[in-house]
């Protein structure tokens, strides 16, 4: 009988131990699997908070719905009755000059044809005309892992990239253009400029796939993300959940892996997958041939910060879902999501409930982290002064600070990530590394990392 124990139960060890256990079953296997976590509950970055009548979640509030991953999964854990869809309306930029619609008919403020670039309201008539030569310039030398900023840059022009591309793609994607790869963020872009000479051709020839995305684009559950994590801890039944247990140290015991934790006890597996975020894992493999690879994987910090008002969600403008921030501005938050608007669930009274995010790579946020709460609520509500022009006291609030947790993928961040594995393999041969920091930041991409790496490990112990 192979043991495997899988340490970290968010979402990532969670699909992990969903799909081996489902492999098991369907392969008679025998497999006795083992999931520790060091909190009292499981989630990880997924927590929803009721108060209420408010509903807020202190990581994320939604998954990417088209990604393959995620819809069978739904299925699998009968929860299709309980999906929710975000509400649609105008996406802003908030600028000196206030809040801007963030044209229509782009993607992630990229224009998808000549009409949506010469819309804009942020934009020069200098920087439009300077858009235009992404129809006359050819590409010589980018691919997948140039970097996204140089790539727009190139093509679009700086103003236009400063202006209205960049404030949504680093408010999605926490980072700084030029340090992000297209690979990491929107790896069709260098294809359709190779395949119609043009990004804003290639994103008009595929406009349907794009505004049919647009409905419809995110999903969340009818009490929050909360109901994903219970179900899949409630259909775990053939699984040892250990929670409340932090694994002290890891050492080889023969053919086996030896997890001591923290109480004393010891859990010893065949297999050990670590899910944790990748300082955690560095720190608890210490091993030193892994270290110029973890060293080169980074994480960023945010707070979010939860204001829930006692009127109605009607005063915010209509048809908006909330405003990205562009730099440079008298607001101190880097985003704020309207989320009675954009998530009616969460508020079932119709109440105002709004979101701001102050990010680590904002210039402010050193002096951020150490206010305490009720300094960051004082300043929260000051951008919602200047933002909104509302001046009224919460009813409900939920600080959450995500302290170095947030993975940010760099430009070298491939590379560590394979040599890492490689060299891991011949270190710890019984040990494998899987989620946000290595293999993809949204809950879909870790769904697929956790589904895939279940399904590799199953074809490893069969072989045997």
């Amino acid at each position: 009988m192979k043991k495997v124990a899988v340490i970290g139960g968010g979402i990532t060890g969670l699909s992990v131990m969903h799909y081996l256990q489902q492999l098991n079953k369907e392969k008679n296997l025998g497999l006795e699997l083992t999931l520790i976590e060091k909190d009292a509950e499981l989630g990880g970055k997924i927590r929803t908070v009721r108060d209420g009548e408010f509903i807020m979640e202190t990581g994320a509030d939604s998954i990417v719905a088209r990604h393959a991953s995620v819809w069978p999964l739904v299925e699998e854990l009968g929860l299709v009755d309980r999906v929710v869809y975000n509400g649609t309306g105008i996406s802003y930029l908030y600028t000196d000059s206030g809040l801007h619609p963030i044209p229509k008919d782009t993607v992630f403020g990229i224009p998808m044809s000549e009409e949506a670039l010469f819309s804009s309201t942020l934009i020069s008539e200098e920087g439009k005309q300077e858009a235009l030569k992404d129809f006359e310039t050819k590409n010589g030398h980018f691919t997948r892992d140039s970097s996204i900023g140089e790539f727009l840059e190139r093509f679009l022009g700086k103003e236009l990239v400063e202006k209205q591309i960049g404030p949504v793609l680093s408010g999605v994607y926490s980072g700084k253009l030029h340090d992000l790869t297209l690979a990491s963020t929107l790896p069709y872009l260098v294809d359709y400029k190779n395949e119609y000479g043009s990004i804003i051709k290639g994103l008009e020839a595929n406009k349907t796939k794009f505004q049919g995305a647009a409905n419809k684009k995110f999903l969340s559950f009818d009490e929050g993300m909360a109901v994903l994590i219970d179900r899949l801890e409630e259909t775990l039944e053939d699984a040892i959940i250990l929670k409340g247990a932090e694994v002290a140290s890891l050492g080889k015991n023969g053919e086996l892996v030896t997890l001591s934790l923290a109480d004393g006890r010891a859990v010893d597996a065949d297999y050990v997958i670590i899910t944790t975020p990748h300082h955690l894992a560095q720190q608890l493999l210490d091993v030193k041939e892994l270290e110029p690879e973890f060293n080169q994987l980074h994480n960023s910090s945010l707070i979010s910060i939860y204001l829930g008002f006692d009127v109605p969600d009607a005063q915010l403008p209509a048809d908006g879902t909330g405003f990205i921030v562009s730099e440079n501005t008298d607001l101190r938050c880097n985003a704020c999501t309207w989320t009675s608007r954009k998530w009616t669930h969460t508020s079932t009274g119709g109440k105002l409930l709004v979101r701001l995010f102050y990010k680590s790579s904002n210039p402010g946020f050193d002096e951020l982290k150490n206010m305490t709460e009720q300094q960051l609520v004082a300043v929260a509500l000051e951008d919602i002064r200047k933002s909104l022009k509302l001046e009224v006291e919460p009813v409900t609030l939920e600080v959450t600070g995500w302290n170095g947790n947030m993975p940010n993928y760099n430009m070298n961040h491939k590379a560590a990530v394979e040599s890492l594995e490689r060299k891991l393999v011949e270190q710890l041969p019984g040990v494998r590394l899987a989620g946000a920091s290595y293999h993809g930041v949204g809950i879909g991409a870790c769904i697929q990392n956790g589904k895939e790496l279940a399904e590799t490990l199953v074809v490893e112990i069969e072989r045997e």
